[in-house]
């Protein structure tokens, strides 16, 4: 097998250099141009090799993605089982599908190739990587994220994530076919959504966060306005014609020109909207955010990382005192009165991503958060192959504050009243 792929290796440098030498450098090149020289190259080889036409179809495919594609990448890019891709210094390659990480065969030809996309893709969003700014988030033009960490902070190498999006973003039912929640969560969730309740989500890496707030927006009504503000723009809200995507930019080489989430989620105040979605919070822009929620932007919506929504109480009070001198109790406070939902998502160990806490936010009580559970994911066993049976459970908790309700003239879902009056019974 590693022969094969070293012979491979050795065969694509020379067909590199045969189509190099007859490329015209000093004109523009189309695809279709480049793609007619490259099989004229692998035909006039193609004697020297026991080639198949496929095998020939998928040299000219591979070789043109050396040029015009992402390389190795290109046919990880299209594969739409393949959710993460990992890339640990240009030898190692390693692949997320079905939430198993796996290896790559394949490589790229040199550190110099590798280090090549990157510039390609960090340019393509006006952001700049290099040895005095290693570091950068950016994204691709089907809104897959990328994160990209050079020497000398990467050991290894030139080092690349890339977090695949589905083409078409999932919707509450795609999440309640895959199991992440239940239909009865998923409508009492939308309505709260519809009524104007702020939703902060929190969660592990690759827990979902980012694809399940999409899936709340989807219940953003039609007419609002909506400002999103993110790191790189990945959130595809297609309900909403009135909606302004922000981004955050990186200092440039001279130190200058930095737009951070802060100074984002102040600017889209005087933007008259009606709705503020923060992508993620990961530091002082936290209490931004806050005050946002708290001046009259109802139904706003935002995520963080966190291992339980007790967890992400814990850590939006440090993101706040990160970038604030203000009294413990002020910002919980705060916290608890611009906040009205709090969702936790978990990555189980069957790599399976599943909504495991939905906590209403009812005030402070001794000077501590109080969160009213409303389901809780409950856990009943494993299958013969290892996958965790449960589902996400009503704790028979009311909603407390259903004044937002009651103004958008909503009531609870049928089911929520009547596993209600069940409980009073008996």
């Amino acid at each position: 097998m590693e022969q094969n792929q070293e012979r491979d290796r050795e065969l694509m440098a020379v067909l590199k250099q045969r189509i190099k030498e007859q490329l015209d450098l000093s004109s523009y090149t189309s695809d279709e141009q480049l793609k007619e020289l490259i099989e004229e190259v692998l035909f006039s080889v193609s004697s020297e090799h026991d080639w198949t036409s496929r095998d020939i179809k998928d040299w000219v495919l591979r070789l043109f993605h050396s040029y015009r594609g992402l390389d190795v990448l290109q046919p990880l890019m299209e594969d739409p089982a393949i959710t993460e891709i990992m890339v640990n210094g240009y030898k190692d390659i390693f692949i997320e599908r079905q939430g198993i990480i796996t290896r790559h065969p394949d490589q790229f030809e040199s550190e110099e190739k590798l280090e090549d996309i990157i510039q390609t893709i960090v340019a393509k969003v006006n952001r700049i990587v290099n040895q005095g700014t290693p570091i950068v988030d950016a994204r691709l033009p089907d809104g897959s994220r990328v994160h990209v960490v050079l020497p000398p902070a990467s050991l290894s190498g030139p080092s690349m994530t890339i977090r695949k999006f589905p083409g078409k973003p999932l919707q509450m039912d795609d999440l309640i076919r895959k199991g992440s929640l239940t239909h009865e969560a998923a409508e009492l969730l939308q309505s709260l959504v519809e009524s104007g309740y702020n939703i902060f989500i929190g969660g592990g890496t690759g827990s979902g966060k980012t694809t399940f707030l999409g899936a709340l927006a989807a219940s953003i009504p039609a007419e609002e306005r909506i400002i999103t503000i993110e790191d790189s723009a990945e959130q595809q809200i297609r309900n909403i014609p009135n909606l302004v995507s922000l981004e955050t930019r990186n200092a440039n080489t001279e130190g200058r020109g930095e737009i951070p989430i802060r100074d984002l989620i102040r600017a889209s105040l005087r933007m008259r909207p009606n709705r503020i979605i923060v992508g993620e919070v990961r530091g002082a822009e936290a209490l931004d955010m806050l005050q946002a929620m708290n001046t009259g932007h109802d139904g706003s919506l935002s995520t963080g990382h966190a291992n339980s929504a007790a967890d992400m109480l814990s850590r939006l009070e440090t993101m706040v005192l990160s970038g604030a001198s203000l009294p413990v109790e002020v910002i919980r406070k705060q916290i608890s009165s611009a906040i009205d939902i709090m969702i936790h998502l978990s990555r189980i160990r069957d790599s399976t991503r599943k909504v495991t806490e939905i906590h209403e936010m009812i005030g402070i009580i001794d000077g501590e958060i109080m969160l009213n559970p409303l389901f809780f994911f409950k856990e009943m066993g494993e299958t013969e192959d290892r996958k965790v049976i449960g589902q996400l459970e009503y704790t028979g908790n009311p909603l407390v504050n259903d004044h937002k309700l009651q103004m958008a003239g909503k009531r609870m879902p049928e089911w929520f009243n009547q596993t209600r009056r069940d409980a009073i019974c008996t």
